[in-house]
């Protein structure tokens, strides 16, 4: 797929491919949190991306040990920052969205842009080997 071709609901594909096999071993609840959270955080990534930064470059999700990193690649340099609040404005709270849900957050900016690291913790024990998917 051309990288100026990737949407929020190509990510959120990803994501929900990636979690299949993670989510059919745990609880009914907690399997539909982390699937509410990863494609919450992975449509803002997604979003922040395509409205200030150009589009996607890259997309990633990936199970490590007992964490789910998804990776977006943008053509800005700029680092991602918190807006404030104003009362009456909508929009503006992606960044704070994501700084909630992910135990981790790493920006690395590199000579065409940058990339987001964002991690999830993932609940319970986990038997599954790491499974990368990208875009």
């Amino acid at each position: 797929m051309a990288t100026d071709e990737i949407s929020c609901a190509d990510a959120r594909s990803a994501v929900r491919s990636a979690l299949v096999e993670v989510c059919s071993g745990l609880p009914r609840p907690e399997a539909q949190r982390l699937r509410d959270d990863a494609l919450l955080v992975a449509s803002e990534l997604a979003a922040n991306a395509l409205l200030h930064a150009g589009g996607v470059t890259r997309f990633g999700v990936s199970i490590e040990g007992a964490e789910l990193c998804l990776r977006v690649g943008d053509a800005s340099r700029e680092v991602p920052q918190r807006q404030p609040t104003v009362r009456g404005r909508p929009g503006g709270h992606g960044w704070m969205v994501i700084q909630r849900l992910c135990s981790r957050l790493d920006v690395e900016v590199e000579p065409d842009g940058k990339t987001i690291t964002a991690v999830l913790a993932l609940p319970g024990p986990l038997t599954s080997a790491p499974t990368p998917a990208g875009l």
